[in-house]
């Protein structure tokens, strides 16, 4: 079981842990042991999760939320099997924790006369700026 919040905890049948061999140097540890964890989550399945932190989930997980709406996290930082099976499940909770976070509606306001006075005023001064750029007259 992994807690998310203090209302919101995964159960065990939702996670699914598959483990493989690590890619990159370690010698004969790499070659022997399989130390890299694959994290699986039925998010879309999930009934402890509602409808709106499914949706963010969904937008926050990017090419880790596959077609039939599970969350993979691949792990293999560390020799440790435990430790990176720690390490996965953090990632999982850390983004979870920012689905639970519903984002501030934006309040459209107006800019103040003050500030498009002033803009008019640079738009001004930089066009004077690029004419007085172009050929002489000679008289």
């Amino acid at each position: 079981m992994l807690r998310i919040t203090d209302e919101i905890t995964i159960a065990d049948w939702e996670l699914t842990e598959s483990f493989s061999r690590s890619s990159g140097p370690g010698g004969q540890n790499v070659n022997k042991v399989e130390t890299a964890v694959e994290l699986r989550f039925e998010a879309e399945r999930s009934p402890h999760l509602p409808e709106p932190v499914k949706k963010r989930l969904k937008r926050l997980a990017g090419r880790r939320w596959t077609n039939d709406g599970a969350i993979v996290i691949r792990a293999e930082e560390t020799r440790s099997q435990a430790r990176n099976r720690e390490l996965a499940r953090e990632r999982l909770t850390e983004l979870i924790r920012a689905a639970l976070v519903a984002p501030k509606r934006r309040i459209a306001t107006r800019p103040t006369l003050g500030s498009q006075r002033r803009r008019l005023q640079a738009k001004t001064a930089r066009g004077q700026v690029k004419t007085l750029r172009g050929k002489v007259e000679e008289d």
